[in-house]
């Protein structure tokens, strides 16, 4: 199934896509795409139902986070060995975790800001996955019982806050709209491999990130299960997997985004993402 969130900002609706890319509204069926109803369960009662029996969305609204109510944006840092490289960082022989804000989290298609006093504002595109079964201490073999399915997440940074600022990289990675994910949640029955996923980004119509879920140096399973020593994961918790070679900070010599430009990502599978910066003002 490809789950999704629709309407004005903060008043998002749950539906479904159905097979023929119409959207179907779920709000007689669950509350919305969030805890409880992204359990086993809850999920397999959603599969039961005839799409064609759910009211039809009309018009073309706006499309909201994937996930509501997300209690934890758990990221991981320098997971492929080429963005590493790129970011003049050794490979780390442990998964490199961070926070990144709730608040950051938007919708795949909204504006993204530009904070006050950026100067480098950087793109990533990155494989999003979605608790749905509570996981504490799980083994790799079955950590992936645990994933409600999977998402692509826009992991902006501001590499000066991130880098610059003492040494803390959530400065740089919880602003305001740096978190699109969407725009679809894409349950496993429809991921045969989430280690051979294909995701690229472009701005402006150029071609920056071109790359692969094969190149991961910990691949999701080993992600969910090594976390899960650290923290409880619950139901609607989101983690960001990394990103391949091709940000900001690994041009020669760096690019950075500036307000009016266009940034467009996607992974095979799981949709595409559309975003125009924006000032953030004063």
């Amino acid at each position: 199934m490809k789950l999704l969130r629709y309407g004005q900002a903060g008043q998002e609706k749950p539906a479904l896509l159905d097979n023929s890319g119409v959207l179907r509204d779920l709000s007689g069926v669950v509350p919305d795409i969030a805890g409880e109803a992204l359990l086993p369960d809850s999920l397999a009662r959603l599969r039961a139902i005839d799409p064609a029996s759910l009211p039809r969305v009309e018009g073309s609204p706006r499309i909201g986070p994937c996930v509501g109510r997300v209690g934890k944006f758990v990221c991981v840092g320098l997971n492929y060995s080429d963005h590493a490289a790129e970011s003049g960082m050794a490979v780390p022989s442990e998964p490199v975790l961070f926070m990144k804000a709730t608040s950051s989290i938007c919708g795949p298609n909204d504006n993204v800001e530009i904070p006050r006093g950026s100067e480098k504002t950087d793109w990533e595109v990155e494989l999003g996955v979605v608790i749905g079964k509570p996981a504490k201490h799980v083994s790799e073999k079955d950590a992936l019982s645990h994933v409600a399915g999977y998402c692509v997440v826009n992991d902006l940074s501001e590499r000066a806050f991130q880098l610059e600022r003492g040494g803390q990289w959530s400065k740089g990675k919880g602003c305001d709209t740096f978190g699109p994910i969407g725009p679809w949640l894409v349950t496993t029955d429809e991921v045969r491999d989430p280690q051979d996923l294909s995701m690229w980004l472009d701005v402006d119509g150029r071609r920056y990130q071109d790359g692969s879920t094969r190149t991961m140096v910990f691949g999701v399973a080993h992600l969910v299960a090594y976390i899960s020593q650290f923290m409880s994961l619950q139901p609607g918790d989101v983690i960001s997997t990394g990103t391949p070679p091709g940000v900001g900070l690994g041009q020669k010599p760096p690019v950075y985004l500036r307000a009016g430009q266009v940034m467009r990502l996607g992974i095979a599978g799981l949709g595409e993402q559309t975003q125009t910066t924006v000032s953030a003002g004063k």
